[in-house]
């Protein structure tokens, strides 16, 4: 994602079409009418002027009319000069015939409305519309998806990074839905068949043939996983429909009376079939809803076309425009099925029109349906990662004789075009750029260097640290791979470092077994669930900006052997062998326990073997890649974690026997039309005799940055258990409230409340061994804190304020605070 937007700033004529018309809708008081439709007179190609009055229009046919009209105003006949008409100012008239001019000026009424009649009885037949009548299914289908950077002029196309390429301008074209000029950057075919289970509400998707050309990996890997998560599937008649991470308000939902306006506009025969159109448009502004209008069957009530375009001020960032067409086909007389479905999204760093962005369009073809045929169970199991290399390696006349429409002759020199474009140096160097500050790692030969992000570091114990990284890289799907780093901090005067490697002995059950050693300083407990990552620190390690003292850090030696084996998609299972040696960094923290039962002996360092178990469960979860490492396509899917580790006495001079018993479940949930609510659940407990560094420690957040799984107003060690429950809560409105309030309405801000509480407790003997000086007195009815903030600032730029609920006898405890956090969201 990051590479595709940072491609705006990189590249931005050819015009195949008769008419073209532009404008903007206004009433007698010079003020525009909002969603009016505008089409070419005695046609059926119109379009639904936007929120703002602005339409855009054409054909390949040739127009002399354009007739205008909305429901309260005279309907207008525009005659048209020329083949090209732009930036027309057309005045409708108010009408004095209608007498519910006040109704349907801007919102239509719900009572007595034919049009909500007609939406009622789709309701009702909807599950007998489409697949979902039958209870097998099979079907054909071709995507093709494409990324071009929109808005393209001559000076544009004079800039010094075209010198010498000035043949890629031949392929720029015009959108025939905006009137933008394009350029092609990328383009992905793809040929697969489709089973479904009504019954058991099971699907599988069989890729058999992909060709690929553009700006990316060669290799086509998680090329599909990327752009299915960014095009995720949808059906119109679902009341929610997911785009980006947000719940657009379907104009078919049960709910969509409440946000939508609904008018009856016509009705008339289409393929032998009477069907009724109606228009529909948002009843107010910055909600997550479209508008356009669809054509409805008078006698199944299933839909035969619709066109949707989402609203202009809807609360989403880095998208100017969504738009979306959707033919149904007629099939036994009864049977309407999805023949055709485009989706365009026009991307920008801003909505300003003249701005330069990058469309991404996907357009999906079926045919060929099949029905009750069942498949076992078995058939419809997910391969943990299957990659053929064949799906991969077509030949051009297989897609000649298999695409379900043929490329235009536009498109069939993108290929060439971009593969082209591909070996120019300075292009390539441009691109590398890009691909660095995505993936923050500077690629030399078959060696990466970084991360670069964090080449700086700085805590109370090492002062300023400089770090120094790298790892094998032959390519993104390496079955192996060795990665390191060494660092110094100049304030301690020590040399750390970390190295590991990883192979994957098995590919299809993805059996991978690791070995690392790791010598640095660390924030311990700064995460209630422990890990054995070799490579891993935490941000309180290494922060710039912080509150308080950051000096209880401890010297860590590590070295594990992992083992871990995938036998069922996204159920993962590892178990793990670790030495570690712990001992306090810093004169002003230390970690001494009483070895003895007299408690007059002390030790200060901590010698520890274990023994880890692990069971990793994410449904729903999407990768990218099929090597050794994938990356999270999002962070949208549950996880059910669950670990065991035992302590081995004896085994390398280990010092403690003990058992650790830990479970982790983190759920984000799409609530309709209401933002996404983020619950996560951490339950653990620690049978036997262990000192501080063995415990579970709570996690505190001394940086003045939001850090997911941590408490804001807990200081590092202000709360440690050997038993404990916590429970984060966080909703995010998406808008959903400001949107109601004028003054806010266009900041586009995002409403986030959050409670976070943990119970835990410290057994005696525990306390007994203790000798650290660290206060072991757990608060008795538990600590929580509560939070409420403003996100989308700026777009990118999220404020918390939060406030202690508990706990507050601990010396200088904290009362409230203010984070911050900065990310990149739609």
């Amino acid at each position: 994602m990051k590479n595709l937007f940072a491609l705006i700033f990189l590249i931005s004529t050819i015009a195949f079409s008769q008419t073209k018309v532009s404008g903007v809708i206004l009433d007698d008081a010079n003020q525009p009418i909002s969603y009016a439709t505008v089409a070419f007179k005695n046609s059926a190609e119109g379009v639904i002027a936007d929120e703002n009055g602005k339409f855009y229009l054409e054909s390949k046919k040739v127009y002399t009319t354009l007739a205008v009209s909305f429901v309260g105003y005279k309907d207008k006949d525009v005659e048209l000069t020329g083949e090209h008409n732009y930036d027309l100012k057309i005045v409708l008239a108010n009408s004095n015939e209608i007498a519910e001019v006040k109704v349907y000026g801007g919102k239509t009424s719900k009572k007595n409305n034919p049009a909500i009649d007609i939406l009622r009885k789709i309701w009702e037949r909807k599950k007998k519309n489409g697949l979902r009548q039958f209870n097998h299914y099979q079907y054909d289908k071709y995507e093709k998806i494409e990324f071009d950077l929109n808005s393209i002029d001559s000076t544009f196309m004079k800039g010094k990074i075209f010198k010498n390429v000035e043949f890629i301008f031949q392929h720029v074209d015009t959108s025939a839905i905006t009137g933008k000029n394009f350029l092609p950057i990328f383009i992905n075919e793809t040929m697969s068949k489709v089973y479904g289970d009504n019954v058991k509400n099971r699907t599988k998707d069989v890729l058999q043939a992909n060709k690929y050309s553009g700006f990316g990996n060669a290799n086509n890997d998680g090329v599909n996983a990327f752009l299915k998560d960014l095009y995720a599937d949808y059906d119109i008649y679902n009341n929610y429909l997911k785009f980006f991470d947000k719940d657009f308000v379907s104009p078919l939902s049960r709910t969509g009376i409440q946000v939508y306006n609904y008018v009856l506009a016509d009705s008339t025969f289409i393929d032998k079939k009477w069907c009724y159109n109606i228009v529909y448009y948002p009843r107010r502004k910055n909600e997550l809803t479209f508008k356009g209008d669809f054509w409805v069957n008078d006698s199944t009530f299933a839909i035969k076309s619709i066109n949707m375009e989402a609203s202009k001020s809807a609360n989403i960032n880095w998208v100017r425009d969504i738009y979306i067409e959707q033919e149904f086909d007629v099939l036994n007389d009864s049977v309407f099925l999805l023949k055709r479905d485009h989706m365009m999204t026009d991307f920008a760093m801003t909505k300003k029109e003249g701005a330069k962005g990058m469309y991404g369009k996907r357009t999906t073809m079926f045919k060929n349906h099949e029905f009750n045929q069942p498949k076992d169970d078995k058939f419809y199991r997910e391969d943990v990662n299957n990659f053929d290399k064949e799906v991969f390696t077509k030949t051009d006349e297989y897609w000649d004789e298999n695409r379900f429409e043929s490329l235009n002759s536009n498109e069939k020199g993108i290929y060439e075009m971009l593969d082209t474009l591909k070996t120019i140096p300075k292009i390539k160097r441009f691109y590398n750029l890009v691909s660095i500050l995505g993936s923050g790692y500077i690629q030399v030969g078959k060696f990466d260097i970084g991360p670069i992000f964090s080449t700086f570091g700085y805590n109370d114990v090492e002062g300023q640290r400089l770090r120094f990284g790298g790892r094998t890289y032959f390519g993104p799907n390496d079955p192996w791979r060795i990665q390191g780093y060494t660092a110094y901090g100049f304030k301690d005067d020590k040399m750390k470092y970390g190295i590991n490697a990883r192979v994957m002995l098995n590919k299809k059950n993805r059996f991978i077994v690791s070995f690392g050693n790791r010598r640095d300083v660390e924030q311990i407990g700064v995460s209630l669930t422990t890990s054995n990552d070799v490579l891993g620190r935490s941000f309180a390690s290494s922060s710039f900006f912080s509150s308080g003292t950051n000096n209880k850090l401890t010297n860590v030696n590590l070295t594990n052997l992992g083992f871990e084996i995938e036998p069922v998609k996204n159920l993962v299972l590892e178990s793990s062998f670790s030495y570690r040696t712990l001992s306090s960094a810093s004169p002003e923290f230390n970690i001494d326990y009483f070895t003895d039962n007299t408690f007059t002996t002390t030790a200060n360092k901590i010698t520890q073997s274990e023994v880890n178990l692990l069971v990793n469960y994410t449904p729903k979860r999407k990768m990218v890649g099929y090597g050794v490492d994938r990356i999270d396509v999002d962070l949208n899917y549950p996880r059910i974690f669950v670990s065991y580790s035992q302590g081995l006495k004896g085994v390398f001079d280990s010092d403690f026997n003990y058992s650790k018993l830990q479970f982790y479940y983190r759920q984000p949930l799409l609530i309709g039309g209401f933002g996404r609510l983020f619950s996560t659940l951490e339950i653990g407990k620690t049978f036997g005799a262990v000192p501080l560094s063995l415990m579970g420690v709570i996690p505190g957040n001394q940086s003045y940055f939001i850090i997911d799984n941590t408490y804001n107003l807990l200081n590092y060690y202000d709360f440690v258990a050997d038993q404990y429950t916590s429970l984060h809560l966080e909703h995010n409105f998406n808008g959903k409230l400001f949107s109601r309030i004028p003054l806010l309405r266009k900041l586009n801000w995002r409403e986030i409340i959050g409670m976070k509480a943990v119970y835990g407790s410290v057994s005696d003997e525990n306390k007994a061994i203790n000798a650290s000086g660290q206060n072991y007195i757990a608060p008795v009815s538990g600590y929580y804190e509560y939070s409420a903030g403003i996100g989308n600032i700026f777009k990118v730029m999220r404020v918390d304020a939060a406030w202690r609920g508990s706990y507050f006898d601990i010396p200088e405890a904290r009362k409230f605070t203010i984070k911050v956090g900065f990310g990149f969201y739609f």
